[in-house]
């Protein structure tokens, strides 16, 4: 079996072998190295086919006796391929990746200027493509001749690229730049895959300019690597079958709705249905405050228990592949639709306000359920991806969402 992996210094958590695991039959492992160990590693690793991530996509260019054409064209490698006669063949399978990302949003960057954000090895393809594809590129650094404080120089660019890791799981919240300041941008592009929606394109989908991550692009790479790898073809819809079962899996189930209208039970229903793991935000609040959620507002007040509400839902919407429970008032803090939307799709429960319970919710106890519901009818519907009728059985509901979501 042949032996493959991925080389970086630090990888932490990667897709990357769930990826190849789809893809073909070969053995896919991580190997972290240490810089001073890089040319004993290529060299004399146990090895046959490696991709290769930050920072060493330039570095291993010397190791290799021959380039592909693409690695020649980006003068970056993240491919290595060991060949028979032990000699190192080397080529750009991020180039393939990039241009069918562009392809699969849509998007004539022909005679169009493209920001490129960021000058590192990422930057060295996307660069490449765009300017085989007949854009006017120009590259954004934080020390060049263009950068973060002239961006106004360019603020006819048509295209936006972020291939730097800004914004990227765990940071995320962060983006380099502000949509605004680019009144003919029709496109925004985010090498980063993890959260799905990084702030800058969160504010691109907030815009309504068209907007795509990194995942389609990491999958087309590996199907190419994995061709260069095995020496056998792999038909190109197995990018898109493979993007959709990694886009599924990431993707946080998150519900909403008005206190009592079932979330924690359904959200246990959908635990069991999918396996996935479940963070109530309501219990999660409880346990780091030490104290009952009446308690928590009789102490700070409504102010106090949203603000300690808005770090749990921080912690838990940066994660991946979570069922997350909110409590019923979480969107009436703007700032949670970001960090809720940014990796999960929101649903909507349903249930008929004379129907829903109210001990042990102190908004509840008190309040007209009737107007608390109008006031928040605007706010769960500007939240919510899609809606459930939870009317029903808990189970029917965890039934239709899940459909809804296959």
């Amino acid at each position: 079996m042949l032996k493959c992996g991925l080389l970086g210094e630090k990888l932490g958590h990667s897709y990357s072998p769930a990826i190849h695991g789809m893809l073909a039959d070969y053995g896919y492992r991580l190997f972290e190295v240490a810089p001073d160990r890089l040319g004993d590693f290529i060299e004399n690793g146990d090895w046959d086919g490696l991709n290769v991530t930050i920072p060493y996509k330039k570095a291993v260019v010397p190791f290799c006796a021959e380039l592909g054409e693409n690695a020649r064209l980006s003068g970056s490698v993240n491919t290595l391929v060991r060949r028979g006669d032990g000699s190192i063949y080397g080529d750009n399978t991020d180039m393939f990746g990039f241009e069918r990302l562009v392809m699969k949003n849509g998007i004539d960057v022909s005679g169009k200027k493209a920001l490129i954000l960021g000058n590192g090895g990422a930057c060295a393809s996307v660069h490449a493509v765009l300017e085989r594809l007949g854009a006017h590129t120009v590259i954004i650094s934080r020390s060049g001749e263009n950068n973060y404080g002239n961006l106004s120089l360019h603020e006819d660019a048509e295209l936006i690229v972020n291939t730097t890791p800004l914004g990227m799981y765990p940071n995320t919240g962060k983006s380099a730049l502000d949509l605004r300041v680019f009144p003919n941008c029709r496109a925004v592009l985010d090498v980063v895959y993890n959260p799905a929606r990084t702030a800058l394109l969160l504010q691109a989908e907030e815009l309504d300019i068209k907007f795509g991550n990194g995942l389609y692009m990491l999958v087309a790479q590996a199907k190419r690597s994995s061709e260069l790898f095995t020496g056998a073809s792999v038909d190109d819809s197995e990018i898109d079958r493979i993007e959709r079962v990694l886009a599924r899996d990431m993707e946080n189930i998150v519900l909403i709705g008005m206190p009592g209208s079932g979330k924690t039970t359904v959200a246990r229903l959908l635990s069991e249905k999918t396996g996935r793991r479940v963070l109530d935000i309501d219990e999660m609040i409880v346990e780091r405050a030490g104290m009952s959620i009446p308690e928590i507002f009789a102490q700070g007040g409504e102010a106090g228990f949203r603000k300690l509400e808005t770090e749990l839902i921080s912690d838990a919407g940066k994660g991946s592949g979570a069922i997350i429970a909110t409590g019923g008032g979480c969107v009436t803090v703007d700032r949670n639709y970001a960090l809720l939307h940014q990796n999960g799709v929101i649903v909507w429960l349903q249930r008929n306000t004379d129907s829903l319970p109210r001990d042990g919710r102190p908004l509840s106890a008190t309040a007209d359920l009737h107007e608390m519901y109008r006031r928040r009818v605007p706010l769960y519907e500007a939240f919510a991806d899609i809606t459930a009728d939870n009317n029903g059985t808990p189970e029917a509901c965890a039934d239709s969402i899940w459909r809804q979501l296959a």
